[in-house]
């Protein structure tokens, strides 16, 4: 069997990173961040990616503390395993480990066929660069799109 390397640069578009997101609500931030994807293309069908996040995010906890969420679906709407990045001005209320508000939200598109080993290894990756102290302060105070993606591809 191959080796599944994920690599980020492959999965992370600018175009899907929004640093400025104005959204009242959990709902507003994972819709928003879906649109972007569904603008790049990665997204064929918003509607059956939104019932696949709504559903994961039924089943526990996407808020990781520290002020981030990584919610994800796993979808036959989409056509590109892809990430989408947003931060919020707002402290969004949602369900985390700390019970903090979050402000920074990574939401990951998944294509069925990567549903199993690709999607582990991707939530993996991004939550063992977010558990360095370093990487989420940079994603979370990044001035720019470009110093995101960069803090969470850099390997440690």
């Amino acid at each position: 069997m191959e080796e599944l390397e994920v690599k980020l640069s492959e999965l992370l578009d600018e175009t899907a990173i929004d640093l400025e997101m104005d959204v009242q609500s959990k709902h507003e931030a994972i819709e928003r961040l879906t649109d972007l994807l569904v603008f790049n293309g990665v997204i064929e069908s918003k509607a059956t990616f939104l019932e696949d996040v709504y559903e994961r995010e039924a089943q526990g906890l996407t808020g990781i503390g520290n002020g981030i969420a990584i919610p994800h679906g796993k979808s036959a709407g989409v056509q590109k395993t892809s990430i989408a990045i947003g931060r919020s001005k707002n402290g969004l209320e949602w369900e985390t480990l700390d019970e903090e508000p979050v402000q920074t939200i990574i939401l990951f598109a998944v294509k069925e066929s990567d549903k199993n080993n690709f999607h582990l290894k991707l939530l993996a990756k991004i939550a063992g660069a977010l558990a360095d102290e370093e990487v989420c302060h940079q994603v979370k105070n990044a001035g720019s799109v470009e110093e995101i993606i960069r803090a969470l591809q850099e390997e440690k």
